[in-house]
């Protein structure tokens, strides 16, 4: 068995026990701003775009797969929070770093109920080798500049109040 899929098994299990709850937001703030690098996608129209497309908005980037277990869990929570805030402000983008067909995330989107995200998709994978993303749900937050300011890797409750508190903080500054 390959570690991806050893490691997939592994934390869907736990999903199903409430282990694998987040009880803590463990977002990493970086000392700094930093420049990302150029990230090619498609959008829900099958068009190329990337993230300059996106500046002058604060961006939570998601990185998932339609096989990962703990995204599945993760995700109605990034919904809820692009819930929460206009789009010309604020975007969730759930890119899917997956080979799988576009039907096949739109599938998972629905299975999940996530209604209010802005879903790119990276059939290459490139966009998670380039952003350095050891394992997937991995999430980036990113300022109006098109700046990182943090990630976090795993699953969190992004509606939550330290997420919402963090969003808030990058829309003032």
């Amino acid at each position: 068995m390959n570690r991806r899929l050893l490691l997939t098994t592994a934390l869907a299990s736990l999903a199903g026990t409430g282990t694998l709850a987040a009880e803590k937001f463990d977002f990493r703030r970086l000392p700094e701003p930093a420049a990302l690098p150029q990230i090619k996608y498609l959008d829900e129209s099958g068009n190329e775009t990337d993230l300059a497309a996106l500046e002058g908005r604060v961006v939570v980037l998601n990185l998932w797969a339609t096989w990962c277990a703990p995204c599945r869990t993760e995700m109605p929570s990034l919904d809820r929070l692009q819930a929460k805030y206009p789009k010309e402000e604020v975007v969730v983008l759930a890119l899917a770093v997956d080979r799988a067909a576009r039907e096949k995330v739109d599938q998972f989107m629905d299975e999940v109920g996530a209604t209010a995200l802005v879903v790119g998709h990276d059939q290459t994978a490139k966009a998670a080798r380039l952003l350095n993303a050891p394992g997937l749900p991995a999430t980036l937050v990113i300022d109006r500049e098109g700046r990182e300011v943090g990630r976090l890797l795993g699953i969190a409750e992004w509606d939550g109040p330290e997420a919402t508190a963090l969003v808030d903080e990058l829309l003032q500054g």
